[in-house]
């Protein structure tokens, strides 16, 4: 008999455990070993050229942090049952299955409006059913519908296991030391009360480090001028290449990304939609953005060139939007240089906002050691909220080099 018992060596969290059969068998699944072939980062690795991780790499790290955050509560004498830490760890395990390719913003391209936590939902659904009803708590955990909150909480909050893992992971692979965060000290700092996850008191600083960290690694990494314009490129490359195909126009791809350029309509996910869309990788897009680099249509191959040679538009970022009549001058200059009518697909403004902490949406909770619970602006302790509470917004400005 196979032992399913496996330890895997991490080089962010070093040695993880699969405590549980379950946990291997979800692991070996095909839809789980796709996440290989995805990245965590999309096209990060052309502005920092360390970040190949991928998703398999984040969600195996995410359910490590959860089962050291459940030994952490069940030593501060949270009842939790096998079966509850089995569902949360299978939960975390495959918060992300249904990631698409390379980034959140492909996701409403390929299917609608479908995004990635609807497709998860569907494909846990469909192993649920494969594994014979094994995951029907881990569901209902994802979806909130638990009647204990807090393991939603460590699932999907402002200070879940799966920001935790990935803000430090981004932050290994990129070498933004800005973003790495104690783990372990946030963890530990970890409690239960009325069912809430909660924070002790004395772990505040360890919280705001936290989520400064995570606001440097907004505006220093994903949010990066260079990382949100490949994005924005990688979007307009599928949006012309579905526009060509619904114009009759021939386009060489892999076979399942084809399926997505040709249909538009996703009410309802189809058995061949789901299979398709298992099937599709990083790999299928980065080899139709290859084939396409020497297309006839000008646009398509311009944009396919950017990503495949590296070679970015000229971009200027700032904290106030530009102007019309800029970026009106800058098309026009664009159609003149190129000799074509449709420059606006080669120059434009696109922006990017953050709130780092909201108060609003699952606040974090201290508890003080009389009992007594507080949300995190209403401790006296704390020192950088006042910076946290406001959204900030940046807009960036591209146009080709040679204008």
């Amino acid at each position: 008999m196979q032992n399913k018992l496996k330890i895997i060596n991490d080089p962010v969290h070093g040695f993880i455990k699969i405590p549980h059969e379950i946990l291997f068998d979800v692991i070996e699944h095909p839809y789980f070993q796709r996440l290989r072939r995805i990245s965590q980062t999309g096209l990060l690795s052309l502005i920092f050229p360390g970040a190949k991780h991928t998703r398999f790499h984040h969600a195996l790290g995410a359910m490590n942090l959860m089962f050291k955050a459940l030994e952490t509560l069940k030593l501060k004498g949270v009842k939790i049952s096998k079966e509850e830490e089995k569902a949360a760890m299978l939960a975390i395990l495959l918060h992300d299955i249904g990631h698409g390719p390379y980034s959140h913003a492909l996701e409403n391209m390929l299917m609608d409006d479908w995004h990635h936590e609807k497709i998860s939902i569907l494909l846990m659904n469909r192993l649920n059913q494969e594994f014979r009803g094994k995951l029907d708590l881990a569901i209902e955990m994802f979806r909130g519908q638990y009647h204990r909150p807090f393991f939603n909480q460590l699932i999907s909050s402002q200070l879940d296991v799966d920001r935790m893992d990935y803000l430090k992971r981004d932050s290994f692979y990129t070498g933004v030391t800005e973003g790495s965060v104690n783990v372990e000290r946030i963890i530990s700092m970890m409690n239960v009360s009325e069912e809430q996850l909660v924070i002790d008191a004395k772990g505040i600083y360890s919280i705001e480090n936290y989520l400064t960290a995570r606001m440097f690694m907004y505006w220093q990494v994903y949010y990066h001028k260079t990382a949100a314009l490949a994005e924005h490129i990688l979007v307009q490359i599928l949006n012309r290449a579905k526009y060509l195909v619904s114009q009759n126009i021939i386009l060489d791809a892999p076979a399942n990304l084809k399926y997505f350029l040709t249909k538009n309509h996703f009410d309802e996910a189809t058995e061949e939609d789901i299979k398709r869309f298992t099937l599709l990788d990083d790999m299928d897009v980065f080899q139709a953005i290859k084939d396409w680099a020497d297309h006839d249509d000008f646009i398509l191959a311009r944009l396919c060139k950017i990503v495949i040679y590296r070679d970015f538009p000229k971009s200027v970022i700032s904290s106030k939007p530009f102007s019309e009549e800029l970026i009106r001058e800058k098309i026009e200059q664009t159609n003149q240089f190129f000799n074509i009518n449709n420059g606006e697909e080669l120059v434009g403004q696109i922006s990017r906002s953050l709130l780092p902490y909201d108060t609003e949406k699952q606040p974090i909770c201290l508890l003080e050691k009389s009992g007594r619970k507080l949300k995190l602006e209403e401790s006296e302790n704390q020192i950088l909220f006042g910076c946290m509470e406001n959204a900030t917004k940046k807009y960036i400005l591209f146009y080709p080099r040679e204008i």
